[in-house]
C-alpha cells in the first residue's frame, strides 16, 4: 500500500508543477505591471506605450513588437504621461533594425495630442523594422521600438515548449522508477494472480 501511495503522490506532484509551468507561461502573456510591459517604453517620469492591430487577420488580436502577419497593421501610441500631450510629439516608421538605418517608410509631422493618443496605419512587409519617437521637450526624448514581422520568435518558442517538455520528462522518469519498483512489481503480479483466481472460480 505504501508503494500505491508514493506512486499517486509523485504523480500528483508531476501533473502540479506541470500546471505551475504552464500557468507561469500563460501569465507572462496576461495582464503585468505597467512597469514589466514589453509595449511600455519610460524615459525618467515619462511613460508611452504601442500596440499593434490587424484587424484582417484577427479582430481582437493585441500585439506589440512581434506582428504575426505581413500586411495592413493599425499602430497606436498612448502618450500615458499627461506632459508628454502638452509636448510636440514626431514619429518616424523605418525599414531596418535601428533608427537611422534603411528606408524610412512613414514620417508624420510633429503635432501635439491633447487627448494622449497616436493612432497611424502602415502596410509592412516581413523583416524587420522600426518605430521612433520624439517628443520635443528640453532635452528631447527619444523612444524606439523595434519590430518583426512575420517572424519566428525562438525564444518565445522555446518557453512555451520547456514546461510541457519538463511535464513529460518528469511523468516518464516517475513511471521507470516505479517498473524498477520491487514493491510495485509484486503488487502488480499479485493483482494479476487475484484476478485469475476470480476469473477461475466465476
Amino acid at each position: 500500500m505504501r508503494t500505491i501511495e508514493r506512486a499517486r503522490i509523485g504523480i500528483a506532484a508531476v501533473f502540479a508543477l506541470i500546471m505551475a509551468l504552464h500557468t507561469g507561461t500563460a501569465s507572462a502573456h496576461g495582464k503585468v505591471a505597467m512597469e514589466d510591459d514589453n509595449c511600455m517604453r519610460r524615459i525618467g517620469e515619462n511613460m508611452i506605450h504601442l500596440s499593434a492591430y490587424q484587424p484582417q487577420t484577427d479582430e481582437e488580436g493585441h500585439y506589440c513588437t512581434e506582428i504575426p502577419k505581413a500586411g495592413d497593421t493599425i499602430l497606436v501610441i498612448d502618450l500615458v504621461d499627461p506632459s508628454l500631450r502638452e509636448m510636440p510629439i514626431a514619429i518616424k516608421i523605418g525599414k531596418g533594425n535601428k533608427a537611422g538605418e534603411g528606408e524610412i517608410i512613414k514620417n508624420i509631422r510633429t503635432s501635439t495630442y491633447e487627448d494622449g493618443v497616436i493612432s497611424t496605419q502602415s502596410t509592412f512587409d516581413q523583416g524587420q523594422y522600426y518605430i521612433q519617437v520624439t517628443a520635443e521637450g528640453i532635452p528631447p526624448l527619444n523612444y524606439e521600438y523595434h519590430l518583426r514581422v512575420e517572424m519566428i520568435n525562438y525564444a518565445n518558442v522555446f518557453r512555451a515548449a520547456i514546461g510541457p517538455t519538463v511535464g513529460i520528462l518528469l511523468t516518464l522518469l516517475l513511471g521507470y522508477k516505479l517498473l524498477r519498483s520491487k514493491r510495485f512489481r509484486e503488487w502488480l503480479a499479485s493483482r494479476g494472480k487475484k484476478k485469475a483466481g476470480q476469473d477461475e472460480t466465476s
